[in-house]
């Protein structure tokens, strides 16, 4: 089922590893080393326990086969063989999802970016709740988020808000989120009880580092501006906002929430570079598998993947035709139950592929 030669390579790049740590690598070579080995780690269990499974049932059947076994011994040798055939199985499978590519950026982190869509004020109240239970999911799972810009609503809300979340698995965990979000709900304005429908657009970009992106300032245009809206005398004072064009592109990023013109350009050079990073991760996507429309991740985030109906509490993905009814657990930040069926819906399809 497996080369074993590929697996003992496995084993033997782990114990380098190892070997390398111990030794006392430092600076990047520690942090690259490091990571390669949490990489490494799922895998080298799983291949460990597919060997350790593997191992029994054949000494389980070469038992069998021997004529001089006693009659005891060979019954409690079937009552065994059963279920190990099942545990080896179970490793088998194990090993084939620890083996599937990774996606190089799902353990980083991301910018999340929560656009109210069609709806007028109630797409932006929307925009908010679910932008609050992002947050929810991110303190669950103890990751750090900071506001990096935010355009309220006139009656709340916010028509967008962007925001960095910093974590380890970050991305693998929210990198399905991107698409259309439908709601379906009676609007605090709505005097005569009836269901409006609106929409938020979410983009989940990989957070990227300076070794992603190599940015030629040459490439940029930047304009420094006064900062507009609320702020006092203050904005009407400093030339603290930026404007950023990566010319080349032609995406423009536009920073002014800090007074610091440094700190705002440091936010929008960030911005700009996991847009670029998402932006040529779709492009080499769509290369490889024009055919794997199906990828989720990698797709039209144009399209509605996600409906959240208030007055039947209910939730669908309409991915995976997944319907829960407990829309108030997941406008808390419980997310699991979705992302993980999402998650092995998409393993599921690469398996599919690695063996067609």
């Amino acid at each position: 089922m497996f080369a074993q030669d590929k697996l003992d390579l496995i084993l033997r790049r782990y114990d380098e590893i190892g070997d390398k740590l111990a030794a006392g690598a430092d600076g990047q070579a520690f942090v690259a080393l490091s990571r390669e080995r949490a990489t490494l780690d799922a895998v080298v269990d799983r291949i460990r326990a597919y060997r350790a499974a593997q191992k029994e049932s054949d000494d389980l059947s070469a038992m069998l086969a021997d004529a001089s076994l006693d009659a005891d011994m060979r019954a409690l040798a079937e009552n065994e063989t059963e279920a190990a055939h099942e545990r080896l199985a179970a490793a088998e499978s194990a090993l084939k999802l620890a083996l599937l590519p990774k996606d190089e950026a799902d353990e980083k982190g991301v910018i999340l970016e929560v656009r109210a869509g069609t709806g007028g004020d109630e797409a932006a109240l929307f925009c908010g709740d679910l932008f609050r239970a992002y947050q929810r999911y991110a303190a669950l799972k103890g990751w750090r988020i900071e506001i990096v810009s935010e355009s309220p609503g006139q009656l709340g809300g916010f028509k967008e808000i962007v925001a960095e979340i910093i974590g380890r698995g970050v991305y693998g965990r929210l990198k399905f989120e991107s698409g259309v979000h439908r709601v379906q709900r009676v609007p605090e304005t709505e005097t005569q009880g009836r269901i409006h429908t609106s929409a938020a657009t979410v983009a989940v970009l990989p957070q990227a580092e300076d070794v992603d992106v190599d940015i030629d300032e040459k490439d940029l245009q930047i304009d420094t501006m006064r900062a507009q809206g609320a702020g006092g005398q203050h904005v009407n004072k400093t030339e603290s906002a930026i404007r950023i064009t990566h010319i080349p592109s032609g995406i423009v990023v536009m920073m002014q929430e800090e007074r610091s013109q440094h700190r705002n350009r440091a936010k929008a050079m960030s911005v700009l570079r996991s847009r670029l990073y998402d932006a040529e991760r779709q492009r080499l996507d769509k290369e490889r598998s024009d055919d794997r429309k199906q990828q989720v991740g990698s797709g039209d985030r144009s399209e509605r993947i996600r409906t959240y109906n208030f007055p039947q509490g209910r939730v669908t993905d309409h991915r995976i035709n997944l319907t829960l009814y407990k829309l108030d657990r997941v406008m808390e930040g419980e997310f699991d139950e979705i992302i993980d069926a999402l998650t092995t819906d998409h393993q599921q399809k690469l398996l599919a592929q690695s063996e067609a």
